[in-house]
């Protein structure tokens, strides 16, 4: 009996545990604070930052005295005072140095975390974008699906008075068979692509994470996506490239970089400057063994310079720094060249899918309602048969479908674009220009 309780709990605890779930329906800016707040690898990467503000302090460090002792045993101690004392390593012109390059690998790696967080952003708006899409996607099949099934009754319907035209039914439920599949099919795409938005918030919160929207067409997507209406009259790329470019993070990140390669250069050019260690004590000398009969107390003073460039003047090293650092520049100088054609060309292919989706609204999909409309009503008063209606009603499907996608494409390549200037709110800033 054991064994059997302990099977039925296996098999149903995580079905139990699944219907449990929290399920949380959230628009995209919110959607985008969770990731921001929860998203387990960009805490990783806030880290980096702690752990160079760190390094920051630990440059700033002086180093620890050391403590010494000098006691001689036997007869040849016999005569010799006994010492004790303390010694201090300065590091000459070395400080100031150090310094300035942990702060410049702070301020590299606070560069690199948010970045780390632009991209996040950018990826929730396209996981979420997806999801909006699928919904669509299903909606539209799902509609389509119903309108087939009133269409497979009405042919049904003719059937019964007319024997001749059973064949329409027959088409028509070949045609609503092949929506179902399709019907099916993008209710696994709707579930990948919730699956894939909880994956790029990556919380740990036990929650599941879904979307508000349930349609890309509503009239309120565009300014909740943080996205510009099609219709608005965009400016020329060239009036804002230089605008853009300056947002670039990648950009900032490449001339930090630059920074940190030129600290390194300088410090490694004080590796040739010595380092110097004073040392001081007490001495001290019983009577026994001193020559005037008294205890004799005293001191001793000493310095020493360290590590002089004489058989070794580390310039391979500052070479190799000064290598680094013209890798450094040419890195930025060939990255600022690719920005600005990976700008005009993901701004190009923003401005395109405008056109496209513009042309769909103002006259593709217009004249498809018509159609659809006109091919139903012709039908039912026989003047038309099925095929003719089956063929109009996959034309005004693929044009619902294609209209979807031209609004997917459309706020992707938004997504797409601002990932290219860095700037999740550029569009106010174009709407100043």
């Amino acid at each position: 009996m054991k064994k059997i309780l302990i099977t039925i709990l296996t098999i149903f605890l995580p079905v139990l545990a699944f219907a449990i779930e929290d399920v949380k329906r959230v628009h995209l800016k919110d959607a985008i604070n969770v990731a921001v707040e929860n998203n387990i690898e960009l805490k990783s990467k806030n880290l980096d930052v702690k752990i160079a503000k760190n390094n920051l302090e630990i440059a700033r460090r002086l180093q620890n005295p050391s403590l010494h002792a000098n006691y001689l045993y036997g007869a040849a101690g016999n005569t010799e005072p006994k010492q004790i004392g303390f010694s201090q390593t300065f590091e000459i012109n070395k400080r100031k140095a150090k310094k300035e390059l942990e702060k410049a690998k702070y301020n590299l790696s606070y560069k690199k975390s948010e970045y780390t967080k632009f991209d996040l952003i950018m990826d929730v708006r396209e996981a979420y974008i997806e999801l909006v899409s699928a919904k669509s996607i299903l909606n539209s099949l799902e509609q389509q699906k119903a309108f087939q099934e009133q269409l497979l009754d009405v042919a049904k319907n003719k059937t019964k008075t007319q024997s001749t035209d059973f064949i329409d039914a027959i088409q028509t439920e070949i045609a609503l068979n092949h929506l179902i599949t399709q019907v099916n099919s993008a209710k696994a795409d709707l579930n990948f692509a919730k699956n894939k938005l909880n994956k790029v918030i990556n919380a740990s919160n036990g929650i599941i994470y879904d979307s508000e929207d349930d349609i890309l067409s509503e009239a309120n997507n565009f300014e909740e996506m943080n996205t510009p209406r099609p219709d608005f009259n965009f400016p020329d790329i060239n009036d804002f490239i230089e605008i853009a470019l300056k947002n670039r993070q990648d950009l900032e990140i490449a001339l930090q970089e630059i920074e940190v390669a030129r600290a390194e250069m300088f410090l490694s050019t004080k590796s040739r400057i010595p380092d110097l260690t004073l040392g001081a004590g007490y001495a001290h000398q019983t009577k026994n063994y001193s020559e005037t009969g008294a205890t004799l107390s005293g001191g001793f003073v000493g310095v020493s310079i360290e590590n002089i460039p004489l058989f070794y003047s580390y310039a391979p090293e500052i070479q190799n720094k000064a290598y680094k650092l013209e890798q450094a520049q040419l890195k930025y100088h060939s990255l600022k060249d690719k920005a600005k054609r990976d700008v005009a060309s993901a701004y190009e292919k923003f401005l395109t899918s405008a056109k496209n989706l513009n042309q769909y609204e103002k006259n593709i999909l217009q004249n498809s309602e018509k159609l659809i409309k006109t091919s139903v009503k012709l039908y039912e008063e026989g003047k038309i048969d099925i095929s003719d209606l089956i063929i109009a009603k996959q034309t005004y499907k693929t044009t619902i479908i294609g209209y979807t996608y031209a609004l997917a494409d459309y706020y992707n390549s938004w997504t797409d674009f601002l990932r290219e200037i860095n700037d999740e709110d550029f569009e106010f800033k174009i709407k100043n220009l």
